[in-house]
């Protein structure tokens, strides 16, 4: 069982957590996200709407900005089925495509060009970590 982000590295998909698993590892998470200035995030997820849903209430829990739809990407009510959304703070947006064969779960990079030391991919969390 998860006890801290780094048993998560390596896994396919997000493993089940009670109530004090979670919340020992979203703990931890958002002190190691204290010392990044912007994050990419990676959500898989059954379904388009569930994986816009993550992003949201991973933006609203955290006081993010919300992120727009990327032109290039597909559109929500377009895709069916498991997907992959790739959102970026830097520029502003997040990318949708269909993708069969992934885990499910949401993965967190945090960046600082300044440091890169405290740079990491933490995850798969379980897709209601921050809902």
């Amino acid at each position: 069982m998860a006890e801290a982000l780094a048993d998560l590295r390596g896994l396919r998909t997000a493993p089940h957590l009670d109530a004090s698993q979670r919340e020992q590892l979203r703990s931890e998470l958002l002190l190691r996200m204290q010392a990044c200035d912007w994050f990419t995030v990676g959500v898989m997820a059954p379904t388009a709407r569930q994986a816009v849903q993550v992003l949201r209430s991973l933006e609203s829990e955290l006081g993010w900005q919300p992120l727009e739809p990327d032109p290039a990407g597909e559109s929500l009510e377009m895709v069916e089925g498991p997907v992959f959304l790739k959102a970026n703070q830097h520029t502003g947006r997040f990318l949708l495509r269909r993708e069969q064969g992934l885990g499910e779960g949401l993965l967190i990079t945090g960046h600082n060009p300044a440091e890169p030391a405290v740079e990491d991919t933490w995850g798969p969390l379980p897709l209601d970590c921050f809902g």
